[in-house]
């Protein structure tokens, strides 16, 4: 009976866990958040300038400063984007794969094997960049950049069901310090105030 009682309570602590992730319905990614009006001021600086192509080489060139690596470039439009790999691993992660087995090897007892949770391995940093003329005579130029990343799972199982690795998921970063340093620096290369709207 004990026994029933420890299987029993840690199913029950594997299904809060697997609970605790919120899913999106369709219509709603394309809603506007209160907050994307924070997030684009937060992405968006301007520069009073004529040379479009001078400030697009300049944010070329702190991305690099920054380890990205120039991707694609199209000055005709403003364009760039630059990427950068890193480690996703992170011990927190490790910390809850290892306490969900624990407490998953109850699952011997019925003859299941214990869960093991796929943990973030690998990712990619990109950053998103367009620059464009505000007004008539271009002499102000928008700077947009956006930071995102792809992140790589690892395997894991859930009961017989494995879970294979390789599996993605992307998502945008949105630390207000990533883009302080980045328009920081970026005012510092052309010599510029850059001043928000």
């Amino acid at each position: 009976m004990r026994r029933l009682y420890l299987v029993a309570g840690s199913l029950v602590l594997v299904g809060q866990l697997a609970g605790c992730v919120t899913h999106s319905q369709p219509e709603e990614l394309f809603q506007l958040m209160p907050e994307s009006a924070a997030h684009r001021a937060m992405q968006t600086r301007m520069f009073e300038t004529k040379d479009e192509t001078e400030l697009l080489s300049a944010s070329a060139a702190v991305l690099q400063d920054l380890g990205f690596q120039v991707e694609e470039s199209v000055r005709d439009v403003g364009f760039l984007r630059a990427t950068k790999e890193r480690s996703a691993r992170e011990h927190g992660q490790d910390i809850s794969r290892f306490f969900v087995f624990l407490l998953s090897t109850a699952l011997v007892l019925v003859q299941q094997p214990p869960i093991v949770i796929p943990v973030d391995l690998h990712q990619k940093i990109a950053a998103a960049l367009v620059t464009r003329p505000v007004n008539s005579d271009a002499t102000r130029q928008e700077v947009r950049v956006m930071f995102y990343r792809v992140v790589w799972k690892g395997d894991g199982s859930s009961g017989q069901q494995a879970i294979p690795p390789g599996q993605q998921r992307m998502e945008m970063l949105r630390d207000p310090v990533m883009y302080q340093t980045f328009f920081a620096k970026l005012s510092k290369a052309v010599f510029l105030e850059a001043f928000a709207f």
